[in-house]
């Protein structure tokens, strides 16, 4: 499995940063830096599910397993684990 904190840095930058000037460190929140929306973490969660073959249930889609880099790293390890 590919570093999943640099894949998804990489996505939220090509995508939703955009060059922009955001400090992503691992544990900044994606909603209270203002990088995603609603919409935004869909699109962060279908990405999630392509590149590392998961599947995320309705009830796992929240903050505290998709708000930052750390929270998405640690519940992918959780999948993982549970696999």
């Amino acid at each position: 499995m590919q570093d999943s904190k640099s894949a998804v840095r990489t996505f939220l930058d090509d995508n939703f940063i955009m060059g922009g000037d955001v400090d992503l460190a691992d544990d900044t929140s994606f909603m209270k830096a203002h990088i995603l929306d609603s919409t935004g973490f869909i699109e962060l969660i279908t990405f999630i599910e392509e590149a590392f073959g998961v599947s995320v249930k309705d009830e796992e889609m929240v903050p505290e397993n998709f708000d930052s880099l750390n929270n998405i790293d640690a519940y992918l390890q959780r999948k993982k684990t549970a696999a």
